[in-house]
């Protein structure tokens, strides 16, 4: 399906916007996509090596400029940052990247004041909500990515180990998106059958530290992905294409997000990834789903340390 007259506009032309770009060109989801960088060479051939490949995909007009050739995006897609170095979390980025927003920004809200701003710069939790602060736009037009690539992480992690396809399992993570990240158990569901109750009448190779395994491993993905190549982008630019599809279609899709909380979960005034409502006004909805006691304190406590890190930034 073919979004007619859709301008996306991409800042940042590194591995994760590069690869955005082309998941959402071979999507077929925008008639226009600019991409924005500091390296202006970088940003052209990023778009003239996309552009070759037009013939083989839906129309679409692909450049390189600047924020004036960004004007009235649909979706502005925020990847620009420094990048996460070995050894180095999510949050140690803060104080980098924060300077860097100061400047993105404006420019974007100068040229396209109605549009949703979809921030995937780590980390994108607390630059989300900078980015609500700095642009004042309403909440439901400036989403991070959230927790979506981490729901998919855990969805394939269990579906290696049940040896079903990952589409057939039903879960979240919930929270920041990083160390704090907490799976939903309570939620978590294969056939309509939770985690114990699939793997007793189907599996029965599952021991007691399955559970912590998994979430283990969903965590530190990231991580190991960077020790291995230095960067994590293919997952990444499909997560954004998913939740752009859902923006641009209008679907109502239910994604985890990262979304101001306003009281839901008893948690207030700063950006994470819940399961959410998306469509085409962006975040629609948060749902409050049922957790487990130790989950929803796992929340809590991941809420409060983006608050802490905010604190404490130098911002």
């Amino acid at each position: 399906m073919k979004v007619k007259n859709t301008k996306i506009s991409i800042i940042g032309a590194g591995f994760v916007g590069s690869t955005t770009a082309y998941a959402i060109m071979n999507g077929g989801l925008a008639s226009e996509i600019v991409i924005v960088d500091l390296n202006k060479d970088k940003a052209e051939g990023e778009a003239m090596d996309l552009s070759h490949g037009s013939s083989f995909v839906m129309p679409v007009k692909i450049t390189a400029g600047g924020y004036e050739d960004t004007k009235d995006s649909d979706i502005v897609i925020i990847t620009a940052g420094a990048a996460s170095k070995p050894g180095e979390t999510r949050l140690d980025l803060i104080n980098r990247n924060f300077a860097i927003f100061k400047s993105i920004i404006p420019e974007i809200v100068r040229y396209s004041p109605e549009s949703i701003l979809l921030v995937v710069s780590n980390p994108v939790d607390v630059l989300s909500y900078i980015t609500y602060k700095l642009s004042g736009f309403p909440k439901e037009r400036v989403i991070g990515s959230g927790t979506v690539l981490d729901t998919s992480r855990l969805k394939y992690l269990l579906g290696e180990h049940f040896n079903v396809d990952d589409r057939n399992i039903h879960t979240y993570i919930m929270g920041e998106h990083g160390d704090s990240e907490i799976v939903t158990w309570n939620l978590t569901s294969i056939a309509g059958m939770g985690v114990e109750e699939y793997c007793k009448n189907n599996c029965n190779k599952c021991d007691g530290n399955l559970k912590y395994k998994i979430q283990e491993n969903v965590k530190n993905s990231a991580y190991h992905i960077i020790e291995k190549k230095g960067a994590t982008y293919y997952a990444v630019g499909l997560a954004i294409r998913r939740i752009v599809e859902a923006i641009l279609r209008d679907e109502n899709s239910i994604l985890t997000v990262s979304t101001l909380m306003e009281g839901n979960y008893g948690i207030d005034d700063i950006y994470i990834g819940a399961p959410s409502i998306v469509g085409a006004s962006g975040v629609k909805k948060v749902l409050e789903v049922p957790l487990y006691d130790n989950e929803a304190k796992a929340l809590k406590e991941s809420a409060d340390k983006l608050k802490k890190v905010l604190s404490e930034a130098q911002i």
